[in-house]
This record gives structure tokens, sequence and C-alpha cells, in this order.
């Protein structure tokens, strides 16, 4: 249900079930935690980017995966739940920069998985949104992270509207970071990934693992996490021969 491939350092997972437009199921999920897991252990990855194959990123659940929601017990309802926040919780735990590449739609888990990349690029035409209220359904697992990326004021209005935006509007409120051409975007992707593989590895997963740990911390304690990042930093072999190579310029 998805395309693994490395290259140039880049991991690239594409969802593959355009008939259904790449929408979620227990094995998709699965597959792509698997992907990042053999991502996240190859040395010599240095980015990983999740698409679609087809016209759209992800549709959300498919309707399989509805109809077991309404069909499940509590527990079983809690044990779907907690698989999907574990697939966002291993985004953000893996090392390198996880980065979406939208085109077409993601809608709804779909729109979920795109948010809680670290980066999210988007073609012109794309379409973002969390309609699940149109069905009684809350996206609650993903708000945590929405909530961190929009104001409070622009998240209410997302999730409680249901209602989709353009790529244009989605970069203008924080949910994503770069649109480009619809005819482009597949070669403005690679270049805008090629810039990871000419930074050092080491200092971006420290970066990115400080990022969000300082998140939850008071102002001081985020200070002094920062100061023993800093200090870990200094004695990578990457900062080592970064300084070293500055020093002979």
């Amino acid at each position: 249900m998805i395309i693994y491939a490395v290259e140039n350092s880049v991991a690239g997972i594409t969802l593959n079930r355009p008939e259904k437009r790449n929408a979620l199921n227990d094995e998709l999920i699965a597959e792509i935690k698997h992907g990042l897991s053999q991502a996240a252990a190859d040395g010599n990855v240095r980015a990983i980017v999740i698409s679609g194959a087809g016209k759209d990123f992800c549709s959300g659940a498919d309707l399989s995966a509805l109809q077991k929601i309404a069909q499940a017990s509590v527990s079983d309802n809690a044990d779907d739940a907690r698989s999907l926040l574990d697939l966002f919780v291993q985004i953000r735990q893996i090392p390198v920069p996880v980065i979406a590449a939208v085109k077409g739609r993601a809608l709804a888990g779909g729109c979920g998985l795109a948010t809680a990349c670290d980066l999210v690029l988007a073609s012109e035409t794309a379409r973002f949104g969390y309609p699940e209220v149109k069905i009684g359904f809350v996206p609650a697992m993903v708000l945590a992270i929405l909530r961190r990326n929009v104001s409070e004021k622009r998240a209410f209005e997302l999730i409680t509207r249901g209602e989709e935006i353009g790529a244009a509007y989605a970069k203008e409120i924080g949910l994503a970071n770069q649109v480009f051409s619809d005819e482009t975007f597949e070669s403005d992707v690679d270049e805008y990934l090629k810039r990871f593989t000419q930074v050092s590895s080491t200092a971006v997963a420290l970066t990115k693992s400080l990022l969000y740990q300082v998140d939850g911390l008071a102002f001081l304690e985020a200070l002094e996490t920062g100061a023993d990042v800093n200090v870990i930093a200094r004695m990578t072999e990457d900062c080592q021969q970064g300084i070293a190579r500055f020093l002979k310029k």
C-alpha cells in the first residue's frame, strides 16, 4: 500500500491507493509506520517525504475504516485511535525531517497526517480540510499539533466549520510552509529537499528534538535545556569539523 524508495539521501513514502484517493486504513497506517522506521534506521537518509499516488495526497479514513468505527466497542475504538496517535508521535521522534508533499486533497485524517509532519509543501491547487464535524466526528489527536501550527481562532475555525481551504490560505495561516506550481511541483520539492543533504544531519536531529522538547517547558527551563543541547552540539564530530573548516577560510 506504500511505495518506499531512497534517492539522493531522501526516503520517499508514497501512499499507493490512488483508486481510493489514498484513504487510510489499518494496513496503510501500519505500512507508513514501517516505512518511517526503515528510513530512520538508514544512516544515509537525511529527510523523509510522504506523498500520495494519483491526484490526491490522502482523503482520510476509507469506508471500511468508518464502518469499523461505527461497529467497534469502546476498547476497539481506543486501540484504533491509539494507532494513529502512535504514528504522529513517531513522526516527531524520528531524528530527520519528515515532509508532507501535498498535491490534490488532504482531508480529515489525510490533513492530520500532513499537519503531523515537520514541514508541509503544497501544490498551488492543493486543498486542506478537517470535515469530521460533518459526520459528528472530531479531529481530536491532531488538534494538539494543529494548535501549535496556527492561531487558536484559526484552529477553531478549521475544525468546527469543516470547510476546505486552498494552499495559499494554508500557507498564510501557517498550515503549509511552501506553495509550488502544479507544473513544477515534483522538481521544486526535490530542490527543497536537497538542502537537507547539504547541512549537518546531527545538528538537524538535535534541533528537531529540542524544538519539540521545549514546547511544553517553562521559559527558564527551555533556556536551560537549550544550553544543554548547545554543549552536546559542540562535542559532535560534525560541529568539530565544521568549525575547523570555517577557521581555515
